[in-house]
């Protein structure tokens, strides 16, 4: 997580709607990107809603807490960059933004997610790493479209149930935490063999030759000659 820096605090620095139209970058394959990483915002400014007809969103490498609930207005995104900030909690409105394909929420302090993460069906990228997290809501099994889900460097015991629910998912990255393993199905122990004395004249036919042939099978066993290996003779040089 990105560290705060000491000291005195830095009065806010203005931006205003021309800075943020400079902003906006121009994709190798002909989209609009408003890239604000790297400007030190504790607030999004609100100026930037009136830049919201763009394809990718990048607030990344920030101080950013909260999102803004103006981050609605952007509902043409499909890349949203949210990565090595300081937020604590994910507004429900995000899922708004149904045209959300890669949304990247690592490197912060979310202690949780909110069930409308479920409504992104759109999805098929999720980073979720380097964060707090013990549980996923079970909404997350509704994204139909995910194919990977980055939930590495959190506080997960167990895998989260809802991603069997993922049908496309090729990957789950749940490395370095700390999950218990499952205990091992034990067997349950098989009954003991129990033997019942009968009388002979207690016996149906069919069973009286059953056990006489048994006693005699055993029999044959018994004075049968011990099977004799024979050795090799040693060679003398």
């Amino acid at each position: 997580m990105p560290k705060e820096k000491k000291g005195k605090k830095s009065k806010a620095k203005i931006f205003d709607l021309e800075m943020a139209q400079k902003c906006v970058q121009l994709t190798p394959d002909g989209k609009q990107r408003l890239n604000l990483s790297f400007k030190e915002f504790s607030i999004v400014p609100s100026c930037i809603d009136k830049v919201c007809q763009i394809d990718e969103l990048n607030l990344s490498r920030n101080l950013i807490r909260r999102l803004p609930d103006f981050i609605t207005v952007f509902i043409k995104i499909q890349i949203l960059d949210l990565h090595s900030n300081y937020l604590e909690v994910l507004p429900p409105s995000i899922g708004q933004l149904k045209n959300l394909v890669f949304l990247n929420c690592c490197n912060n302090r979310l202690t949780h997610v909110p069930k409308e993460l479920g409504q992104l069906q759109n999805l098929q990228t999720l980073h979720l790493g380097l964060n707090l997290l013990q549980t996923l809501p079970t909404t997350i099994g509704e994204l139909k479209e995910l194919t990977y889900i980055g939930l590495s460097d959190n506080k997960f015991t167990r895998v989260p149930k809802c991603l069997r629910g993922l049908q496309n998912l090729k990957k789950a990255n749940l490395d370095r935490n700390p999950i218990i393993p499952p205990t091992p199905a034990v067997p349950p122990p098989k009954p003991p063999k129990m033997f019942y004395l009968v009388k002979a004249c207690n016996l149906c036919e069919d069973c009286l030759d059953m056990c006489q042939t048994d006693k005699m099978k055993l029999v044959e066993a018994f004075n049968r000659p011990p099977i004799v290996i024979p050795t090799r003779p040693e060679t003398v040089p």
